[in-house]
């Protein structure tokens, strides 16, 4: 089957798409849990895509990438002269997202005090640009992902417990990784002998 770019032919992946189908509708936060490389941002993707933010944007954070000191900036933006270099206004992802999704990749390394303010936000829809205390309101829907396990993080105390069942609401889609289930593996290299084909103008026919 595929569905907005998923490919397979495994019962966990086929299970998994279903549940995305079943809840793309809803304002809900979803949480997906895999390991790297399992296609987390994919899912993301196709829930976006098969929701009625379709027409909208889809923004990504990656919160491993960006430093604790420039992560509220680059999530809820900053007025001019908010810090040093802050030389004018600057509207975060939250903004950019507004009527669409907000993709948070990675979701377990962000640092506890911004995982409190994001909390806020998915409570109130309410963000606060740094440097300011006016309140702006936008309507975003948050899709979360993780290769951690955050009932872990939670115990040891990394993980903010409500933060967790704010994105865990729905229940987590659990993406198995590709050694997990080998039958897609045939389907996933005839894809992508075909994409190869196409955009080289060749014709290779299989691997061996």
């Amino acid at each position: 089957f595929e569905f907005y770019g998923i490919i397979g032919t495994s019962d966990a992946v086929l299970r998994e798409t279903k549940r995305i189908q079943k809840i793309a509708r809803s304002k809900s936060t979803v949480l997906i849990v895999g390991e790297t490389g399992t296609g987390k941002e994919l899912f993301a993707q196709a829930l976006h895509l098969n929701s009625p933010r379709a027409g909208k944007p889809f923004k990504v954070l990656n919160c491993a990438a960006v430093s604790e000191t420039l992560l509220e900036s680059e999530l809820f933006g900053h007025v001019k002269g908010a810090f040093t270099g802050a030389i004018a206004d600057r509207k975060g992802l939250v903004a950019a997202a507004d009527g669409g999704t907000l993709f948070l990749d990675e979701i377990g390394d962000m640092p506890l005090p911004m995982q409190a303010k994001l909390l806020r936000t998915l409570e109130t829809g309410e963000v606060l640009p740094v440097g300011t205390n006016d309140p702006v309101y936008f309507d975003v829907r948050f899709v979360a992902a993780t290769n951690h396990n955050l009932q872990t993080l939670v115990q040891s105390g990394a993980f903010r417990e409500d933060l967790f069942y704010r994105l865990h609401a729905q229940g987590a889609i659990h993406l198995p990784a590709l050694r997990q289930r080998r039958e897609d593996i045939p389907v996933l290299v005839q894809h992508f002998i075909q994409q190869a084909n196409k955009e080289h103008h060749s014709a290779f026919t299989g691997v061996s």
